[in-house]
């Protein structure tokens, strides 16, 4: 699947920001990646999001609705599902295409407005990306984590749609690793 490189930039940011949802610390409370304005302004910066300006508690609120949008999207159980959530999504950013070159990057799109807010923006472009993927008739592509402990996020890019775990070196490897000394002890039991 040929995938532009805003596209890419975009699919990477929106399963970045489905993975601040909270998740349970070492203590058993909740953790979330966008907690306050400095997680916030670390995801924007992780993500080079450019031209941002000064952030403030409602941003952060707009942008944790953004995320909790996209993760309806992806625990839609159908296409036809996945299509109205990011048409909702999409349509409430005021979705404006526009091409541009900015940050040393050749000539993409953006799918925001000039002046958008960057729940907008997240809205707009990640939404986008994720159509393009209902459109290709790769839903199946947005996946969670099948480690029993974890539910990150991710897009299966694989070439044959196998990928089960948000990492092979982390999820993948503990698994695979644990199910390999539960076959050596039941052998040797």
């Amino acid at each position: 699947m040929l995938i532009p490189h805003d596209t890419r930039i975009a699919l990477d940011t929106v399963v970045d920001l489905l993975n601040t949802v909270p998740q349970d610390d070492a203590t058993g409370g909740p953790l979330d990646g966008l907690a306050d304005i400095d997680a916030l302004y670390d995801f924007l910066r992780r993500n080079l999001v450019s031209g941002v300006g000064d952030l403030g508690s409602r941003d952060l609120r707009a942008v944790q609705d953004v995320r909790a949008r996209f993760a309806k999207v992806f625990a839609a159980p159908a296409s036809s599902v996945a299509a109205t959530l990011l048409n909702e999504l999409v349509a409430a950013a005021g979705t404006t295409p526009q091409l541009t070159d900015h940050d040393g990057y050749d000539w993409h799109v953006h799918y925001f407005a000039p002046g958008a807010s960057v729940a907008d923006r997240l809205a707009a472009d990640c939404g986008m990306a994720l159509a393009f993927f209902i459109v290709a008739g790769e839903r199946e592509r947005l996946r969670r984590c099948e480690a029993p402990d974890c539910g990150h996020a991710f897009v299966d890019l694989s070439r044959n749609r196998s990928r089960r775990y948000c990492s092979s070196r982390t999820c993948g490897n503990r698994l695979h690793v644990a199910a390999y000394r539960a076959r050596r002890k039941e052998a040797a039991g």
